[in-house]
């Protein structure tokens, strides 16, 4: 059924439907396009246009229909619907009747579309960082296997000076680092619902867009509606994300097939990442290194395609933009798969230590150090850089290296050569040299190790995707809080007043489904209770509970919050993340009410602690610095 057939005395032809029907691939967008239309439902309760019984009529189907899409997302793909949304819509009225067709008041496409696509980019972009922090966990895992293997550094593919395998691989932890921070400030800068903007000039219906964005789990409603249905800038900003990563691990996959070849032989990959010949038996081939090199055109395409779309389109909402969908999904899951195949690659790789040890000798890469020694006798550098290149010629021609010169064939170039420059001239002492921050030099590779370790260990590498609650959580939220409350862990909690308090909430997900969730209440007294901290049974000591509460006690310092307390019969577990205990006597007399049947009915023992924020900044900097 056409959402908009009112206007037309005939039916559209089957090869413009062909081209003009989105179903094929915007079908993705059906579990975000059912939640947000729920969080619509009960914004038409505020304004009157749904009552309270309705709501929930539509809200039950809604909900029924999205265990269906996720059950068995292809059976959307059998429909002939134009899009996601008459999909969806069309099957909301079969399950309710006319009720369904109401749903679409005060809504367009537009608005529905722009929101549906940024909570599966605000969705994905999750999915992301946990394949980035994976990977660089890979790197520092490797750089601390391989720390003692030195390894030829290149410029312009020659042999330059020596580095180590494991400064290569910090190198590359470096670029990952960075791919992670971009995708953090694009979550942070996509983190706007246009909901309720309408077509473009914002909806008739005067709700409270603020409370319908952060039921969404949005940080806040769009600020101007013909911006909103419009914008697309989340979309190049996550495509050139992935453009940049793309390019890191197409360099990265470049250098393992060059040390992977047979005239470096300096890795061997693993037989889960490589294939052989169909004629010469003898071949190992890297293909998956090639196939990572080769998928990056594929996602630097789509960002040119996408910039291309949006170029010189007039405001508000064109056709044009259902071509923003197709790119995105394709340059994100191949960023993501990429990401998944380099950290398999990098799990079971193998380092020939003595080939690349032999390599590094070799090429006269100790050059600069014989015109370093020379320079500490007193000779300028550009005289020394001079005398080092008529000796490596010398010694080239000897077929020697540079070390295996004696002191009379030294003293040929220069007089100030004595018997001390052999030292200056080994492998150690090269590395050794290189001791500014950021260099070569073992202590210097030691503490860069550590710093990365300590960068990795502040945030969460153990799988969990943090992330703000929306109202589809609000079952698994109820089942995690009130079986806490059940043992007397928390204070229990209704589903109404969950799903009022929506925006509070943070859950942590393990395993592809939400483990874990926890919540801000701010008082009017300017204090702030962490709340309703839950767990999934079975997904305890996995460090879920402590990143929830470090991100929420990060929140209140945001929101500049003075006090932050909680009640717990687990005050060993807060007290290490910088609470102390506290007496309830300081607490508002409104924290105390609403306090009072929890400690009553649920636990006598509960006791209050509250966050020193000094202590707490201190751990911090010393989890930093240790």
């Amino acid at each position: 059924m056409a959402l908009w057939g009112g206007r037309f005395s005939q039916a559209a032809d089957v090869k413009f439907k062909l081209f003009n029907d989105s179903l094929k691939f915007d079908y993705r967008l059906a579990e975000q396009d059912i939640i947000g239309s729920i969080a619509w439902s009960k914004a038409l309760v505020s304004v009157n246009v749904l009552t309270v019984d309705e709501q929930q009529s539509v809200e039950s189907a809604l909900s029924e229909l999205l265990v269906s899409v996720k059950a068995a997302p292809e059976q959307i793909l059998q429909s002939d619907a134009e899009d996601i949304h008459s999909w969806v819509e069309t099957q909301l009225i079969q399950r309710v009747g006319d009720l369904g067709k109401k749903l679409h008041t005060g809504r367009s496409r537009n608005d529905q579309v722009a929101t549906d696509l940024k909570l599966w980019c605000k969705k994905t972009a999750h999915e992301l960082i946990a394949h980035l922090e994976t990977l660089e966990a890979k790197f520092i895992e490797l750089a601390r296997i391989h720390q003692g293997v030195v390894l030829p550094g290149y410029t312009h593919l020659q042999r330059a000076q020596p580095v180590t395998f494991s400064h290569w691989c910090l190198a590359y932890l470096e670029m990952l680092e960075r791919d992670h921070s971009r995708l953090l400030g694009c979550l942070e800068r996509l983190d706007t619902c246009p909901l309720g903007s309408g077509a473009l000039a914002g909806t008739a219906y005067a709700m409270d867009r603020t409370a319908l964005a952060h039921s969404l789990g949005f940080a806040r409603a769009t600020r101007n509606s013909l911006d909103s249905v419009s914008d697309r800038d989340h979309v190049v900003e996550l495509m050139s994300c992935a453009t940049l990563s793309m390019v890191h691990l197409s360099r990265m996959a470049e250098d393992l097939i060059f040390y992977n070849s047979g005239e470096s032989a300096f890795i061997e990959m693993s037989d889960l990442v490589t294939s052989g010949s169909s004629l010469m038996p003898q071949k190992k081939n890297p293909d998956a290194m090639e196939l990572i090199r080769g998928k990056s055109g594929r996602v630097f395409g789509s960002l040119a395609g996408m910039v291309m779309t949006l170029k010189a389109l007039p405001l508000a909402y064109n056709k044009d933009m259902q071509e923003d969908k197709e790119g995105l999904f394709d340059a994100l899951d191949t960023w993501g798969d990429c990401m998944q195949m380099a950290a398999m690659a990098l799990t079971d790789l193998k380092v020939n230590k003595e080939r690349t040890e032999e390599a590094a000798k070799g090429g006269y890469s100790n050059a600069t150090e014989l015109a370093d020694y020379l320079v500490a006798k007193g000779i300028p550098f550009r005289e020394a850089h001079h005398i080092v290149g008529v000796a490596v010629v010398s010694a080239i021609e000897k077929g020697v290296p540079l070390e295996e010169l004696t002191v009379a064939e030294f003293k040929a170039f220069s007089d100030v050569i004595e018997d001390d420059v052999y030292p200056v001239l080994t492998l150690e002492s090269t590395l050794a040299a290189r001791k500014a921050l950021g260099g070569v030099c073992p202590k210097q590779v030691e503490f860069a190790l550590t710093e990365a370790e300590h960068r990795m260990s502040e945030r969460n590498t153990s799988g969990i995707i943090i992330r703000p609650a929306n109202l589809n959580d609000v079952d698994r939220i109820e089942s995690m809080v009130n079986y806490w409350a059940d043992n007397g862990e928390n204070l229990p909690r209704d589903r109404a007043d969950l799903e009022q308090s929506i925006s509070e909430f943070t859950v942590t997900e393990l395993d592809g489904k939400v483990t874990g969730c926890g919540s801000v209440h701010i008082y009017d007294t300017g204090l702030a209770e962490i709340r309703s901290l839950g767990i999934e049974p079975g997904y305890e000591r996995r460090g879920q509970g402590s990143v929830l509460v470090e991100l929420l006690v990060k929140q209140a310092e945001k929101l500049t919050i003075k006090r932050l307390f909680v009640l717990t019969r687990m005050p060993e577990f807060f007290m290490k993340l910088g609470f102390s205990p506290a007496s309830k006597t300081t607490m508002p007399e409104k924290v105390l009410k609403d306090c009072a049947m929890f400690v009553t009915q649920h636990a006598t023992d509960e006791r209050a602690l509250e966050l020193n924020y000094k202590t707490s900044m201190l751990l911090h900097k010393d989890m930093s610095n240790n």
